[in-house]
């Protein structure tokens, strides 16, 4: 037995620290976290108090008003989530069998490829369908293993495989009745006047694409559903990729082509350590498909 009261040769953590930790981290108290777990506040801090002293470092900042989680709380606490998303899935595959590969995007998925190509997937792989979850933040989706894979407009963070996809134009959304609306297309500066709606999350566009000094001002919102509305409703106007634009025709809004944006880079990127067994054979028949169409490069 160390100075931590942990036994020596073992880690001293159970699922019930990881689960009383990603409480604490979702809920931001533990009076939330004791009301999702079901159990009682002194419970949870007793609980919490036992996982700091077998990993050694405080993972909770705690004042009579706030608690926060540290670097190292939030840390664990992502990894907390990918353990137990991964025992859910175990448990619900030896309960029902093999589950559906989750593929996890947060705006458009692949345009109009996505139809075709998760047809040819199904025909080829009628016992592994393919599920699209959309996700706010679909990189903390895949490290928390909500997903197995995710579709990304940006490269992905270090300690994730990736494979590039395809390139696709930036296009300009307005409210029907904007006179931009009515062009063929749009240049950056005729954005450069105007309110650009930019999402907190999985943003495919800032306010660096313009040059410094001609930069529009961002009106952030959260997910997509409050950027339509703040375009179609005339607050802002929204720059995104054209597989976007496809995934998301909306009432009231109108998509232009942007003629002097560079294009915007779709990568396909899952973990090190695959969730689910038939990834990788995802992962090669969507960049295979893609390669033929677009062949001899990324369009």
């Amino acid at each position: 037995m160390d100075t931590t009261g942990v036994p020596s040769g073992s880690t001293g953590v159970e699922l019930r620290h990881l689960r009383a930790l990603a409480a604490i981290g979702d809920e931001g108290t533990v009076t939330g976290a004791a009301e999702v777990l079901h159990i009682s506040q002194p419970a949870v801090s007793r609980t919490l108090e036992q996982l700091e002293r077998a990993v050694g470092t405080r993972l909770v900042e705690r004042t009579t008003r706030s608690l926060a989680l540290t670097d190292e709380g939030r840390r664990l606490w992502e990894h907390a989530h990918g353990i137990l998303n991964r025992l859910d899935s175990a448990l619900a595959e030896a309960r029902s069998g093999p589950r559906p590969l989750r593929l996890g995007i947060a705006w458009g998925a692949l345009g109009p490829d996505t139809v075709p190509l998760l047809r040819e997937w199904r025909a080829a792989h009628p016992d592994t369908p393919v599920r699209i979850h959309r996700r706010n933040d679909p990189e903390k989706a895949l490290r928390r293993s909500e997903v197995d894979a995710v579709l990304l407009r940006a490269s992905p963070a270090p300690g994730m495989r990736s494979v590039p996809l395809l390139y696709e134009r930036r296009v300009a959304a307005f409210a029907e009745a904007d006179p931009l609306a009515a062009k063929e297309q749009v240049y950056l500066a005729d954005l450069a006047e105007r309110d650009v709606a930019l999402c907190a999350t999985a943003a495919t566009t800032d306010v660096d694409l313009w040059p410094e000094g001609r930069r529009p001002n961002a009106v952030t919102v959260t997910d997509v559903e409050e950027w339509l509305a703040a375009i179609a409703t005339g607050e802002a106007v929204g720059v995104t990729a054209e597989g976007s634009a496809h995934s998301h025709p909306a009432p009231g809004v109108r998509y232009v082509p942007i003629a002097d944006a560079p294009p915007v880079a779709a990568y396909l990127a899952w973990p090190k350590e695959p969730s689910h067994p038939e990834t990788e054979a995802f992962v090669d028949h969507v960049h295979r498909t893609l390669r033929k169409r677009t062949a001899p490069g990324l369009r």
